[in-house]
């Protein structure tokens, strides 16, 4: 029987490359290479791509030779150029691990629409959506879900804080992880804060900081098939959850540690994954999601954000979420794979 050819997209040309990097190790250690041929696409920092032997950390320097994904669906695949000329791989499926923007905000997904290739996770419009986090709160406030209080400011725009109440987060809008974000707890912050989040995006995102605990809920699966795993809490110890931010992220966090499964009462724990499965459904994702939540005092539910291609991971969250709930990363990625494939689990 013939291998499902995988092609493999890490790396890329962003803040986020180091992370997917690592995603792309741990989903080597774990890919069923008896079921599938990879073929490991890595994107330099610099935006070159490269078919290369693996994702190893020196993977640049290896045999590597220059390749994109056509947007031709004549090709169905890659452009491998070899000694002047360009030779054709044909492709079964991608499997973009790209975290954050050119990755996970619809640019890759559009290109692999393009080339005609079935791709796993979120289409486009589902992917552009959630990496703008004003416009998830837009839609899923329409549905009548919590969202927090916000505003936006655009690239020149004078921010006027007048009606904001301390302590608000300033982040860019669209953007991954945690770069670029701050808690401002007094309004002479505001300005550097704001500074800070346009290094990332041109627009910039101030929303209130809502009390309670912060709930992950990683889900899998389309439409109303949906899988959910185990929730996680974030532990906090100061300050406030900042992730992949650590120079040494595989040892942990400085502030923060992750319980799976959340400990919270078993009606919350279903109020959340009910939360995350709307959310998910209302911004019409497909494939896999992590959808963040705060769960306040008072037992109800306000949105976060949705991670449409959250971190694989060897300390990532969604991983270790599917895994209580009996699913490796191997039993995941045969999922998304067969997802991609025909739209249902197999």
């Amino acid at each position: 029987m013939d291998r499902v050819k995988v092609g493999i997209i890490f790396g890329g040309a962003t803040e986020e490359h180091p992370v997917s990097v690592k995603s792309a190790q741990e989903v080597a250690r774990h890919l069923d290479t008896e079921k599938y041929e990879p073929f490991w696409i890595g994107i330099t920092k610099s935006g070159e791509w490269k078919l290369c032997d693996g994702p190893g950390a020196d993977w640049e320097n290896g045999s590597c030779r220059p390749a994109v994904l056509s947007p031709d669906r004549s090709v169905h695949g890659l452009l491998v150029l070899e000694q002047g000329r360009y030779e054709t791989i044909r492709l079964d499926v991608v499997l973009p691990l790209l975290h954050g923007r050119l990755g996970e905000d619809g640019a890759m997904q559009g290109l692999a629409e393009l080339a005609g290739v079935p791709y796993a996770g979120c289409d486009v419009p589902s992917s552009a959506l959630c990496m703008d986090k004003s416009l998830t709160y837009l839609v899923t406030g329409n549905a009548g879900i919590a969202t927090p209080e916000f505003r936006t400011v655009t690239a020149d725009e004078h921010l006027d804080p007048g009606g904001l109440t301390f302590p608000v987060f300033v982040k860019p809008a669209r953007s991954g992880s945690s770069f670029g974000v701050s808690k401002v707890s007094r309004e002479e912050e505001l300005p550097d804060a704001v500074e800070s989040a346009r290094q990332y995006d041109s627009k910039v995102l101030i929303e209130e900081a809502v009390l309670g605990s912060e709930i992950g809920c990683a889900i899998l699966g389309n439409d109303l098939d949906l899988l959910v795993g185990e929730l996680d809490r974030v532990a906090l110890t100061h300050g406030f959850f900042k992730i992949h931010q650590e120079s040494n992220p595989e040892s942990g966090s400085e502030n923060s540690t992750f319980i799976v499964p959340a400990d919270i009462p078993a009606e919350s724990r279903t109020l959340v994954q009910e939360t995350a499965k709307a959310v998910y459904r209302a911004l019409g994702c497909r494939g896999l999601a992590r959808v963040d939540m705060f769960l306040k005092e008072d037992g109800t539910v306000v949105l976060n954000e949705v991670n449409t291609l959250p971190g694989l991971t060897s300390y990532s969250r969604y991983p270790r979420m599917m895994a209580a709930a009996g699913l490796s990363l191997g039993d995941v990625l045969d999922r998304m794979v067969s997802l991609a494939l025909t739209g249902k689990f197999q």
